[in-house]
């Protein structure tokens, strides 16, 4: 009888656990959390001087709660030592709930709540990423000056590809090399080192 309770044991802490301890990652909002996650007013200039004292870039980050796509990129890709060190080490991230009532105060001094503000930013899927420049000219929405928007749940090269892009500043770059030119061209340098 002790052998047969072992094993159910065993069976549960390897079926069961990895669940339970996914779902501690789960705040009072019924959003992900991750320890690279930002707690802040949600006033953007104030998180943008933030991020740009601590040679980091801003970039805000819708979810809801329930959302599938955005379990996938905890699940999937945030956890990711890779990915979640990347972000840890480089970004600034403020997450923003869909459906929020929290205030958030945008680049051209308008306060609404997180949800009004999603309706402001034509935000329609969850998850969907806003990265920010260093500077924001006056009077500009979040929308208007992002570099770049990623709305969907993406996989963890894409998503360090997007994240390295924009860090390295390369939509600077007159180069031809857009985002997809410059994915596809680090798809076929991943591909060609695996090969060797």
């Amino acid at each position: 009888m002790k052998f047969h309770k072992k094993i159910n044991i065993l069976i549960f802490l390897y079926l069961v656990a990895p669940v339970l301890a996914f779902a501690a990652e789960i705040g009072d909002d019924g959003l992900h959390k991750q320890t690279w996650m930002r707690d802040t007013f949600k006033d953007l200039r104030e998180d943008l001087d933030e991020a740009n004292m601590e040679g980091k870039r801003l970039v805000l980050m819708f979810e809801q709660r329930g959302c599938i796509y955005c379990s996938k990129m905890h699940k999937d890709v945030y956890s990711r030592d890779k990915v979640s060190n990347y972000i840890e080490d480089n970004f600034f991230v403020v997450q923003l709930n869909l459906h929020g009532d929290l205030e958030v105060t945008d680049f051209d001094g308008e306060v609404l709540s997180e949800k009004a503000m999603a309706r402001k930013w034509n935000i329609l899927f969850t998850p969907t990423v806003l990265y920010l420049p260093q500077e924001v000219d006056d009077g500009l929405t979040a929308t208007e000056a992002s570099i770049s928007f990623m709305p969907g749940a993406w996989s963890a090269g894409t998503t360090l590809d997007m994240l390295t892009w924009v860090k390295e500043e390369r939509y600077l770059l007159n180069n031809g090399e857009d985002f997809q030119r410059y994915h596809a061209r680090r798809i076929n340098e991943r591909r060609a080192a695996k090969s060797n």
